[in-house]
């Protein structure tokens, strides 16, 4: 007879979630590679469609821009492209985004410093059905294993004969003993009934005594009976009286620690109150003092109403790949240098601007791996120090743009660069905003509302698309400026260049 292998119902279920689970981490990866190639091919088409579009989209010219975003349309991905003009009205719409939703990316599409519009592509989901159709030998070759997997243990994990043999003799030594242990209790029962029964027979044997012994033997039973009953009556009675004394004496105990008890009971709790008492107040002044002080932290740190004097700006390269750390010394350094040369004299040629008067720098930058780090300081009340700190931010991306592209058509290296302001309560949460959702030539704000009010009137802002914390709630993101401060950066960017050519 063949049996089956021991709990392969349990290994069968194991092998289940096995099978389950690699299929699960298999569609979470595939999904996560897609979407970042997605992301970086739809980053690549909307600059492509910016430069194709730019001249269409400055004369605002729909036909043109709808035979152009048809042409991407065309791709597999791309669901909806949308084209609106720099005042936010749409001019083309092309798509069919209401029936497949996706991720959308979105660009400000500028010609020299102006802004003419915004390009926003919207990029398909891919379902997980999807991915598992694209990945299918995978599945069923891990499905065909898993099965495998499950007959080669039912049929090694069979018990052979040897092993049966061994549970059978083992099954009836267990069955013998039983057996035997029920055999002897049943002998010793009937030796005892067997015994009884002899021991009333010759009981019944003695009949032949005399009448005489009978009295004698009657007589003597009698006088034992009422011993024996005289003697049991005493022990009841001396039982009867000291269970009564016991019960009395318990009684007494019981009342005597009563009244210790509530006695004690009154003064333990008296004292435990006192004690209760003044914990509860140590806790609570403790706990007020700490909440205070927690609470001077936050509001320094995350008001909105809070004041500064000095606002920070940083510049950090947009090095996704790291080469800059990969670059050897030679050309690092002259590069560094260059970037250095070009902040300060932007820093210079802004500060001599009337609108920023009373604002000075209280450090010279200098550029390494991590970026540069400008303070600016208003020196009274009047002083737009704010506005002087989002304008150097909006210089020297106009200035690296330069150099980067001028660079790069001479094959040299170069990086993009992106800039963040900020009060200096925010200089360490606003180097982490700039990690993790700052863009090439992209610049954020994180400044209170009196910051906020001195650059309203000169530059338009954006929210954080979809924050996940409270800095990149209160982060904004630069969207534009108007056309004074945008004429007046231009020529202080001009100013800088002709001072490197006339250096040179």
């Amino acid at each position: 007879m063949t049996y089956l292998a021991p709990r392969q119902g349990l290994f069968a279920i194991i092998l289940l979630v096995s099978f389950c689970l690699q299929t699960l981490l298999l569609v979470i990866s595939t999904d996560q590679q897609l979407s970042n190639s997605r992301a970086q091919k739809g980053e690549q088409m909307v600059a492509q469609l910016i430069d194709e579009a730019r001249l269409s989209l400055e004369n605002k010219d729909r036909v043109s821009l709808s035979v152009i975003a048809n042409r991407y349309t065309s791709e597999q991905d791309v669901t909806r492209i949308l084209i609106k003009d720099n005042n936010g009205d749409i001019l083309v719409p092309v798509g069919n985004a209401p029936m497949q939703q996706g991720d959308t990316i979105s660009q400000i599409a500028t010609k020299g410093d102006a802004v003419i519009g915004s390009v926003a592509l919207t990029l398909k989901d891919i379902s997980k059905g999807e991915i598992i159709a694209m990945q299918w030998p995978f599945v069923i070759g891990s499905m065909v294993l898993h099965l495998l997997l499950w007959l080669i243990y039912s049929y090694i994990a069979r018990p052979t004969r040897e092993q049966i043999n061994a549970i059978s003799r083992d099954v009836q030594d267990l069955h013998r003993e039983q057996y035997t242990q029920l055999d002897q209790r049943g002998y010793a029962r009937e030796r005892e009934r067997r015994q009884s029964m002899s021991a009333d027979d010759g009981d019944n044997g003695e009949t032949g005594t005399s009448q005489s012994d009978r009295l004698v033997h009657n007589g003597q039973s009698n006088g034992q009976a009422a011993a024996s009953t005289a003697y049991n009556q005493q022990p009841n009675t001396r039982k009867l009286d000291i269970h009564s004394a016991v019960n009395q004496y318990v009684r007494t105990q019981q009342n005597q620690d009563s009244t210790l008890d509530d006695n004690t009971n009154g003064t333990t709790a008296d004292t435990a109150s006192n004690m209760i008492d003044s914990d509860v107040n140590d806790h609570t002044a403790y706990k007020a003092e700490d909440s205070s002080q927690h609470a001077n932290n936050h509001v320094s740190r995350l008001s909105a109403t809070r004041a500064f004097d000095s606002v920070s700006v940083q510049i950090v390269f947009h090095d996704e790949f790291n080469m800059l750390e990969r670059l050897a010394p030679s050309q690092r350094l002259p590069y560094l240098a260059l970037c250095t040369q070009l902040l300060n004299q932007a820093v210079t040629e802004l500060l001599k601007q009337p609108l920023l008067l009373g604002v000075s720098a209280l450090n010279e930058p200098h550029f390494d791996e991590s970026g540069a780090y400008v303070m600016l300081k208003a020196e009274n009340s009047h002083a737009k120090v704010a506005l002087a700190g989002v304008m150097l931010a909006k210089l020297y991306l106009m200035l690296n743009k330069i150099i980067h592209d001028k660079h790069i058509e001479l094959s040299r290296f170069a990086l993009p660069a992106k800039a963040g302001v900020s009060d200096n309560a925010q200089v360490d949460a606003m180097t982490h905003l700039l990690d993790s959702v700052g863009k090439k030539e992209q610049m954020l704000i994180l400044l209170p509302n009196g910051g906020l009010k001195q650059i309203s009137h000169h530059v338009q802002v954006q929210s954080v698309m979809r924050p996940t914390t409270v800095y990149e709630r209160e982060c904004a993101i630069f969207d534009g400026g108007n056309d004074a401060m945008i004429q007046r950066l231009a020529d202080v960017r001009n100013a800088v260049l002709m001072i490197d050519d006339s250096e040179e």
